[in-house]
């Protein structure tokens, strides 16, 4: 039950909304996954940015727990110096989503942060439940620091990739890659199984993700709630990297992110937290529907190359 607030909603997002909330047809969870993915691939085709210029972006396979894992990786200079290289996981309820899907923002993220990205295409659910995603991810960042030339790893990714950016992240503090982890910039992550949050109240219908949808992402994941890699918020964050943490003002998953970002701060970790006011979940590939979403990248970029920085002392 809504709380009876009334929570500002940017133009953009308003006018993004109205126009979702009026399409007919079926709901994403009326669906089976594989017309959700095309469903999922198409609303991305038609809202995100496109990619832009780029130098370098490769299609390759690399080895994984239970076969290859394609990966894509961008970079704008074709000759770089060792340094840093960002891990991207996409987002999608462990169900959807894809190398495609979010294109435009790991082009932009190599661009914004003058950085290598290797965005990790992991085993989905139905399919493949849990734990077959983390530990796609797990290898895939494993694969990185041993084979691609760098100085450290910065893990990033979005919804249910913002929670596969913060399971890594633990299972890489306690049995480290062969590169460090130096940050780690969850994307309004689900950092936990269970729904018990006014922000789930509130926006559970008509702001993109709602309740259905995320009952039909859970259902089909099967993930422990007992496991770290389920539900990161129930275990201790000490040690983890700098990180930058964001949500959006609208979004059901708004408040965990909340809360993960308060356990970061008690657990003396850098902490950096951006809320993007007045936004959805999933803006960070809707910036050709909600333009302000640039802004909010941009902002969140600007934080972690900041971060980043900081961390490898070239500040």
């Amino acid at each position: 039950m809504a709380d009876g607030t009334t929570h500002f909603t940017r133009p953009d997002v308003a006018a993004f909304l109205a126009f979702l909330n009026s399409q007919e047809g079926p709901k994403m969870e009326e669906l089976p996954p594989a017309d959700a993915r095309e469903m999922f691939r198409a609303m991305t085709q038609m809202a995100d940015s496109p990619r832009g210029e780029i130098a370098t972006v490769e299609d390759r396979a690399i080895p994984g727990p239970a076969g290859d894992i394609p990966v894509r990786l961008y970079d704008t200079r074709p000759d770089r110096a060792i340094g840093p290289v960002m891990v991207f996981f996409h987002g999608g309820g462990w169900v959807i989503g894809d190398l495609d899907t979010h294109d435009g923002w790991c082009a932009e993220a190599a661009r914004q942060l003058d950085m290598p990205v290797v965005a990790v295409d992991y085993r989905l659910a139905p399919e493949h439940p849990f734990p077959a995603a983390p530990e796609d991810c797990e290898a895939a960042a494993r694969w990185v620091a041993d084979n691609v030339p760098c100085s450290g790893l910065v893990l990033a990714g979005e919804s249910a990739g913002g929670n596969l950016t913060i399971a890594t992240a633990l299972t890489l503090r306690d049995k480290p890659a062969s590169k460090p982890v130096i940050a780690i910039h969850p994307i309004y992550p689900a950092v936990t199984t269970h729904n018990d949050w006014q922000s789930y109240r509130d926006f559970g219908e008509g702001h993109l993700l709602t309740e259905g949808s995320m009952t039909w992402f859970g259902d089909h994941y099967a993930a422990d709630p007992a496991d770290y890699r389920a539900s990161p918020l129930d275990f201790s964050a000490d040690g983890l990297p700098p990180t930058v943490l964001v949500t959006a003002g609208l979004d059901p998953l708004r408040d965990q992110g909340r809360a993960y970002a308060a356990k970061l701060v008690e657990a003396g970790v850098t902490t950096v937290y951006r809320e993007g006011v007045g936004t959805i979940h999933g803006y960070i590939n809707l910036s050709q529907a909600i333009p302000s979403a640039k802004n909010d990248i941009r902002g969140a970029l600007t934080a972690l190359k900041a971060i980043v920085a900081e961390a490898t002392g070239t500040a």
